[in-house]
């Protein structure tokens, strides 16, 4: 099934890091990439970096209607200067905004053991990437972004649905995900960032063997 209903929201999983989460009519999609034209267009969209499989344009445009607010990362200014949106809106780890009665908590997302060279990793701490804690009227989803398993995440409160990277390379791998999530307090955990890039349907599968609580969606037909 490519789509989960928990607590009044509607979780779709579309690809890589892309998830629609509808919840009392609005629509917030995450981090477009690799998608069809949405029918249904982006109230709110949240990009978590600038990567290209994050903050890509030509899918940004896909989900995109005059009325929608992007909330981003601060490191996607630049990427995001030349897209009209009804509102852009800039955030750092520890930032919170709340649109359309949905609030956005901006999470530390980085690399410790992910390393480009020696003592270089991917995603280094102030880059200032961004996962989010999305709660969309009392249902609490955590995307993780692109990240690994950092302390951080002990201190998230309770989440109703944690969405993982798993893919290993770039982010967790599955078994890191599934350490991870014993330090969320996640009712249910959804696998992520595999696909598309790097990763396949088996770390998905290896994460939900692993985890308590996972579902592997399918992805969305494009």
């Amino acid at each position: 099934m490519p789509m989960l209903r928990h607590k009044g929201a509607e979780i779709t999983y579309l690809e890589h890091d892309t998830f629609r989460i509808a919840s009392g009519g609005v629509n917030v999609y995450t981090d477009p990439f690799k998608i069809a034209p949405q029918p249904v267009k982006a109230d709110i969209v949240a990009i978590t970096h600038e990567h290209f499989d994050h903050m890509n344009a030509e899918d940004l445009k896909k989900v995109l209607k005059p009325e929608t607010i992007v909330i981003a990362s601060v490191n996607c200014r630049e990427a995001l200067g030349s897209i009209s949106a009804a509102e852009k809106v800039f955030v750092k780890p520890g930032d919170a905004v709340t649109r359309k009665g949905v609030s956005f908590t901006a999470t530390a997302a980085y690399n410790t053991n992910k390393f480009r060279e020696p003592g270089k990793v991917f995603h280094p701490k102030e880059y200032l990437g961004v996962g989010f804690l999305i709660d969309a009227h009392g249902t609490r989803v955590y995307h993780a972004g692109d990240t690994d398993n950092i302390p951080e995440m002990a201190d998230l409160g309770d989440v109703s649905v944690a969405l993982l990277p798993v893919s290993g390379t770039y982010v967790m791998t599955a078994e890191e995900a599934a350490e991870a999530l014993r330090s969320i307090r996640s009712e249910i955990a959804i696998p992520m960032h595999y696909g598309a890039i790097v990763g396949t349907p088996e770390d998905a599968g290896r994460f939900g063997k692993l985890a308590a609580g996972a579902v592997v969606l399918e992805k969305e037909k494009a």
